[in-house]
């Protein structure tokens, strides 16, 4: 098996010179890189990572666990930490907890047993004081979409109370009373938090908050579905529905529409996260702006800046939801 000796000894140059070239180093000529490029494909010469990482104490990765793969929330987080990331000649190692405080440790130690740098985590099932404890490791975290006022300066998060509050306070100033909730599953923090947010708007407004007409969701479009047929058959009266995620919207809505009714004729819906269908459907989708993709780039910031010593960095911590009005909402009455 080769070894940069060798690389170095075809390509004519020194062991620093192979070094820089392989950590991306802009101190070398284009001609002398290509040499020792050329030299390392000849010999199929791999770089140990794992040597190097024990020689440097560092192995240039990240952790990142979050709790599905699937779904339109995801995909644009987990883009713009790699993105964030790969820039800084750092790579990605990616687990799943699920939703389940078993499997989010579980993939927690198998990222720590894999000698990342640091972790990013989502976790939604894992106590505080866990996380808590597992900042006082050896291995730096940082925490998406989750406050714990112990360790704040380690969470990128979204202010989820007054993002129900903007959702539920929309309805009510266009005149809405009766209004249900669909949430997300209770487990979750920013499921909590959204509800809180819509009882807030409730009572600013004089409403009473009647358990009766919130259904619990999953924040999937099954769930909607299964939310809405349970408030329809219900023959409770309500004319607006405000859902704690976007995609449970669209499910809520098929069943509207196979029933005969109007959005937003008939019932009004407002939803939350804006991801990317919500302006495409008919109505378009009124919502609250989650920048889940903006929380991601922030939290790889955050290690680049605080782990890797890039002090230029500018870091957020909180997100600030904004109301977009579209136009599945409308006054009681005006069909």
């Amino acid at each position: 098996m080769a070894t940069i000796y060798d690389v170095a000894e075809r390509a004519g140059v020194s062991l620093a010179t192979v070094s820089r070239v392989m950590n991306k180093n802009t101190n070398v000529g284009e001609k002398t890189k290509q040499k020792v490029l050329a030299a390392m494909a000849e010999l199929d010469y791999r770089p140990n990572t794992f040597a190097q990482s024990l020689a440097s104490n560092s192995s240039n990765s990240i952790g990142v666990l979050v709790s599905q793969l699937d779904g339109p929330y995801y995909g644009p987080m987990m883009a713009e930490i790699e993105s964030a990331l790969r820039a800084a000649n750092k790579h990605v190692i990616i687990a799943v907890g699920h939703s389940d405080a078993a499997q989010e440790i579980d993939s927690v130690e198998f990222l720590l047993g894999r000698g990342c740098d640091a972790l990013i985590l989502d976790v939604e099932a894992v106590s505080d004081e866990y996380l808590i404890e597992l900042s006082q490791g050896a291995t730096p975290i940082v925490l998406i979409n989750r406050y714990i006022s112990e360790i704040s300066e380690r969470c990128i998060y979204l202010d989820n109370e007054l993002g129900g509050y903007l959702a539920t306070r929309h309805v009510l100033e266009l005149g809405h009373r009766d209004i249900a909730y669909v949430s997300g599953p209770k487990r979750k923090h920013d499921a909590n938090e959204r509800l809180e947010g819509h009882k807030k708007a409730l009572a600013e407004f004089d409403v009473v908050y009647k358990p009766s007409l919130c259904f619990e969701g999953d924040y999937k479009e099954d769930g909607g579905v299964v939310a809405m047929e349970h408030l329809l058959d219900s023959a409770q009266r309500f004319s607006a529905v405000v859902c704690a995620n976007d995609q449970m919207v669209s499910g809520a809505i098929s069943v509207c529409l196979e029933r005969g009714l109007k959005v937003p004729g008939d019932l009004s819906f407002v939803g939350y996260d804006n991801i990317p269908f919500a302006r495409y459907i008919s109505p378009k989708l009124t919502t609250v702006n989650n920048p889940i993709h903006e929380m991601g780039k922030m939290a790889a910031l955050w290690l680049l800046k605080n782990i890797y010593k890039n002090d230029q960095l500018e870091v957020t911590n909180v997100f600030v939801p904004e109301l977009v009005v579209r136009g599945s909402a409308r006054r009681p009455g005006n069909k």
